[in-house]
């Protein structure tokens, strides 16, 4: 894939994964509790977890115009997506009550990563800030 394909798929996911993140969660709760809500109806823990993403979702569409300028923001979408869905895998194996979301959204969160890792592949890099004197 050349890179004007690569920026054009790049802004095309950022979009499709905001889009989702404000608009397609809170139904997914609802059409899949067993694979998208960790607690039964409208607890406070999913309320936070809906609002961090819609947040992450709106800022994602943002950088979806510039994703070049916006390579920590890719980088932070991508390897919080593995981490949180790490975790939640462990604990969706350790207690049998939680294994639907080994196919929903744990699944969704290595998705996104590995769609975004794929198309940001400097966005994988950590790079810590220098300092300049």
């Amino acid at each position: 894939m050349n890179e004007y394909d690569r920026i054009r798929y790049l802004k095309l996911a950022l979009r499709a994964f905001a889009a989702v993140f404000v608009f397609g969660l809170y139904p997914l709760t609802l059409l899949w509790p067993s694979g998208w809500a960790w607690h039964p109806g409208q607890s406070e823990y999913l309320q936070m977890i809906l609002g961090i993403y819609a947040t992450l979702g709106v800022f994602l569409w943002l950088a979806a115009r510039d994703p070049q300028r916006h390579l920590s923001l890719i980088a932070f979408t991508i390897w919080s997506s593995v981490v949180h869905g790490a975790i939640m895998a462990v604990q969706s194996v350790a207690d049998a009550r939680h294994s639907g979301h080994l196919y929903g959204d744990v699944l969704a969160l290595f998705l996104v990563a590995a769609v975004l890792g794929a198309l940001a592949p400097q966005a994988l890099a950590l790079r810590f800030a220098r300092h300049v004197a």
